[in-house]
């Protein structure tokens, strides 16, 4: 999805077909990152679509809860990290 894209908060339930409380906990956790004061007045970029979907298949197929779904995309971006900055050095 593109970086200029913006979603409300309905909008990204809806394109990741999850309920308002399963979207909510991954903002209270830190998984994906608004903005705006309330709820109503969330804006999501295009990369949260991404990245709600993938929390989302971690807690559904791994059976994780949203802090659980929120570790394990943050080691996978440190790992992607790192295994880009060892392209770069020219190892692996």
């Amino acid at each position: 999805v593109e970086e200029q894209v913006q979603f409300t908060f309905i909008e990204l339930c809806r394109a990741c077909r999850a309920d308002e409380d399963q979207l909510a906990a991954l903002v209270d956790e830190g998984v994906l990152v608004p903005r705006g004061d309330d709820q109503q007045a969330w804006r999501f970029e295009g990369a949260a679509l991404q990245r709600a979907r993938a929390a989302l298949r971690l807690t559904h197929d791994l059976d994780l809860n949203p802090a659980g779904a929120a570790l394990v995309l943050d080691l996978l971006e440190e790992i992607e990290t790192l295994r880009s900055r060892l392209r770069r050095l020219g190892v692996g």
